[in-house]
């Protein structure tokens, strides 16, 4: 019987500089290169998020990937690649990228990707503890949020029409509407 390979962070930092993964579970699941949409919509929520942090002198970080998430500290068998990751507690940035649960998460997905994005890294999150999770799907026009209550996601569903909260601030609203895509 063949025996699967189980690698770790230090096989994730050893790839190509042009090559894309994530690491989960041991195992590399490796990411194509984003569409234009993909990228459009991640420039447009890093833009608005940033801005709302910048006009309320806000003390966390938005990161946009690539950038490395070890959502476990105790675990060198999962990193991974949110495509956007906000970090409230600057203490768990490091030179490599965050140690920890980032407090949101919004991953856009592609095609080739969705159960990675829907189930795997749903719960993935949820187990570190990630506040609020989006999901962006650009084909079905839909943003599915997440936020942590105890132990377990609320879900909220939304269209690009719509105004959306983030949860982990007062008075943050991203207008979809806005989104030109």
């Amino acid at each position: 019987m063949a025996q699967i390979r189980t690698y770790t962070e230090e096989d994730y930092y050893n790839l190509p500089e042009d090559i894309r993964a994530e690491l989960v579970n041991g195992q590399l699941y490796y990411m194509a290169a984003p569409s234009r949409i993909h990228q459009k919509i991640l420039n447009f929520l890093n833009t608005e998020i940033n801005l709302y942090i910048r006009s309320k002198k806000g003390s966390c970080e938005v990161y946009p990937a690539p950038f490395a998430v070890r959502l476990f500290a105790d675990d060198d068998k999962t990193v991974v690649e949110p495509d956007i990751s906000v970090i409230c507690d600057l203490d768990k940035l490091t030179d490599r990228g965050c140690t920890g649960a980032p407090d949101w998460v919004i991953e856009i997905v592609s095609p080739s990707t969705s159960s990675h994005d829907y189930v795997r890294k749903l719960n993935l999150y949820m187990d570190a503890g990630v506040r609020e999770y989006w999901i962006v799907d650009p084909q079905k026009t839909s943003v599915y949020v997440y936020h942590l209550e105890e132990t377990k996601f609320e879900t909220a569903a939304y269209t690009f029409r719509d105004r959306i909260k983030a949860n982990i601030y007062d008075d943050l609203w991203i207008d979809f509407h806005g989104f030109e895509g």
